[in-house]
């Protein structure tokens, strides 16, 4: 790699015009889901009674017959086989972060002769090696069965390519003595988990109509593109998904010029492929914008139920990734791809819908409605309260590391923010006042006037708080762009059926001498008196929340590792056994991965950085300080005034000379990382605290060098071009 190839790549950009799109129908409601085998399809091939069964199992969480699952096989090949899929897969959620299959042909023999078939065991049942994927312990890497279960509840779907189709049949997926290997299973078990409470809780406001809810989810995804000449010329973003090099540009997001404005033609026409390969899979992606960074995007889409919606943004990574090549670019999901400008998060919009239609988090406009409100609100509260440092964990990984707590991310720190109206309620409720000074008593009735009729955005937005409410739904603003989304909602749905049960208990124990709304007054206004710490409506940025939230008792675990370690605290194994979610075994395990990845990412930035700083940045500035140190003997044997270039040649040379000590440094501390024999937890420790700031230093001097090093001999495109050019 050279300068020359760097200004070559530059040339043939800008050449670069938008990719034609392929020849597709415009009708988006007959194009929607056409690689689903969704209601629809399952109406047209099933019987009726496997149909209904199928659809019960799906909406409502019941047991499916497995004498069913060959006529759902058979229908389900034939409508692949009709769309030209020659083969299936199981596809999974491993805990590595990303999805897994293993492709099998429908082929089989039968006298000779080639049949295409699918039976009810393949479809229910797989058997991937599971010896290389991450267990955390929980088995030895030379047992290597697994099981990938089918998962009835997310259709399957085709993934086309030019060169043929595959049937993707989603799976949980577990090893042979029956823990979880797979981030699916766990978000399974916590929607049963909150289904079950929060029926009960339900049951107990007199709702008898509801038979069951559902978590449901958004996700907005955010990313970067880069021109893929420019990229397959940065080492770092190949080996780690960010640069870990790049002096400031002249120009970044200071003019705030990019955020929703004009979308440039190639990205459109990128953009425009995304959308019909999702709307093709059934993923109901709606909205999509520039964002704030130069080259940073969004999409995002409609709700649904969040164990489907898991599944699709899966999807939506993917395609994101898979369709930027085509159009000439490269997607990056990572965190924080680029120093000094904003990174990229996910907001996960969360919720709760009955089988009736309901939206949970409405706040309503009657009596009734109130009190459902109120009381979901109260057991949010509690739940954010009680286990700030489960969420925490959730979104805590080295790529996060870069943007938490920037002023572009929420902060570290657990809050939530609920806007002027709803906080002068619970105010209110807990002084006893009513709601305003002309309404003086001494409680308010929850089900009577606690609530006036709320218009959807009764607040403002806070872009600092990482779990805001925002009319009918909580928004956790601090996951991750590149993360899978079903640890943050696994523990969401656990922490929130918690305290459905704990309401539903206390309000059980009150009911009977005090009358149903009284208890439910009393259970709900002790829960905002005790859990008001956890609100906050201000500045999440600033140095004086970090002080009141010390103050008021808020954890604040500033960096992965940190939060990480508080993943199998006590009180958290037990809530997890206690809702069937995970065993001690299994969150034991998921604590491991989760250090293990943390060492591994930063390993390999660690060894990325040593690598360009010797092979590329150090011999660009060598031959640039052998270049100054010529000319200025050059200028002296012909009497020049030589003073300002001395300096300049001093100023270099101590700089290259700086470079060399980082490089010696940084490789020092990643030999004494390596070589690291502890727990899984002290190992990422020492690459936090040992490996981490030494590649700061080596970047520190590496991007001033940038800076004096001649532009024609800098090997690696600037933040300048990767930026701007597109």
């Amino acid at each position: 790699m050279s300068a020359a190839a760097r200004a070559a790549a530059i040339q043939i950009i800008a050449r670069k015009t938008p990719v034609a799109a392929e020849t597709r129908a415009q009708n988006v409601p007959q194009m929607f889901g056409v690689n689903v085998f969704g209601a629809e399809q399952m109406r047209a091939r099933l019987p009726e009674a496997a149909f209904k069964a199928l659809r019960s199992c799906i909406d409502h969480g019941t047991e499916l017959d497995p004498g069913l699952a060959d006529q759902v096989a058979n229908a389900m090949k034939e409508w692949a086989v009709e769309r030209g899929a020659t083969h299936f897969t199981h596809w999974f959620q491993p805990m590595t972060g990303s999805t897994a299959e293993k492709h099998d042909s429908f082929a089989s023999l039968e006298n000779g002769r080639l049949i295409m078939e699918f039976s009810g065991k393949a479809l229910v049942k797989g058997e991937p090696d599971a010896s290389s994927f991450p267990s955390g312990g929980l088995r030895a890497t030379f047992e290597a069965r697994g099981y990938t279960a089918w998962d009835p509840t997310s259709p399957a779907f085709i993934r086309e390519t030019k060169n043929g189709a595959t049937l993707c049949v989603p799976t949980a997926f577990c090893s042979w003595t029956g823990e979880a290997l797979d981030e699916k299973t766990p978000l399974l078990r916590s929607a049963e988990a909150l289904n079950r409470e929060a029926v009960r809780l339900l049951r107990l406001l007199g709702d008898d109509r509801v038979a069951y809810v559902f978590p449901t989810l958004g996700c907005e995804q955010e990313y970067f593109l880069i021109d893929r000449d420019l990229y397959v010329l940065r080492p770092d973003l190949l080996a780690t998904g960010r640069t870990l090099f790049g002096a400031k540009p002249p120009k970044g997001q200071e003019l705030e010029d990019h955020y929703f404005g004009s979308i440039a033609p190639r990205v459109l026409a990128y953009m425009q492929e995304v959308e019909f390969e999702l709307w093709k899979l059934g993923v109901p992606v709606k909205t999509r914008h520039n964002e704030v960074a130069p080259s940073q995007y969004e999409v995002a889409p409609i709700f649904e139920r969040s164990t489907i919606a898991v599944d699709h943004n899966m999807l939506c990574m993917e395609v994101l990734k898979h369709t930027a090549q085509r159009h000439g670019f490269q997607c990056l999901l990572h965190e924080k791809p680029y120093a000094g400008i904003n990174g990229s998060g996910k907001h996960n919009n969360w919720s709760m819908s009955t089988d009736t239609g309901e939206n949970l988090l409405e706040p309503g406009r009657s009596p009734a409605e109130n009190m459902r409100f109120m009381v979901m609100l109260a057991a949010i509260m509690r739940a954010v309260d009680l286990h700030a440092d489960l969420l925490r964990v959730t979104i805590a990984h080295a790529g996060n590391d870069h943007r938490l707590g920037a002023n572009e991310a929420p902060p570290a720190i657990l809050s939530i923010y609920l806007g002027e109206q709803l906080v002068e309620i619970i105010q209110a409720l807990v002084a006893g006042t009513g709601r305003g000074s002309e309404r003086k008593k001494d409680t308010m009735r929850l089900g009577v006037s606690v609530l006036p009729s709320l218009p959807r955005d009764a607040t403002d937005r806070n872009r600092t708080s990482p779990f805001a409410f925002t009319g009918n739904k909580f928004e956790f603003r601090a996951v991750g762009s590149s993360q899978a989304t079903a640890k943050p909602n696994t523990v969401l749905n656990t922490i929130v059926a918690d305290s459905l049960a704990f309401l539903a208990r206390e309000i059980e124990r009150l009911k009977g001498a005090k009358g149903l709304e009284a208890a439910v007054n009393e259970v709900v206004v002790d829960l905002f008196r005790k859990h008001q710490r956890i609100l906050f409506d201000g500045n999440g940025y600033s140095a004086e929340w970090h002080a009141e939230a010390e103050r008021r008792g808020l954890p604040n675990l500033r960096n992965a590792v940190d939060a990480i370690g508080t993943f199998c605290a006590p009180k958290n194994i037990e809530l997890f056994e206690r809702f069937g979610v995970l065993s001690a075994k299994e969150a034991e395990s998921r604590m491991n991965i989760m250090f293990e990845a943390y060492s591994k990412a930063i390993a390999i930035e660690g060894q990325s950085a040593l690598s360009l700083a010797r092979t590329m940045i150090l011999p660009a500035a060598q031959k640039w300080q052998l270049t100054v140190a010529q000319s200025v003997g050059a200028a002296k044997q012909a009497g020049i005034d030589v003073k300002a270039q001395e300096r300049r040649l001093k100023d270099l040379a101590g700089r290259t000379e700086g470079l060399v000590a980082a490089i010696d440094d940084l490789a020092n501390v990643f030999e004494h990382a390596e070589q690291h024999s502890g727990s899984p937890q002290e190992h990422a420790k020492t690459y936090r605290d040992k490996v981490v700031p030494s590649m700061v230093r080596l970047r520190e001097v590496a991007d001033a060098l940038e800076t004096l090093v001649d532009d024609s001999l800098w090997p690696l495109p600037k933040y300048r071009e990767i930026l701007f050019l597109q």
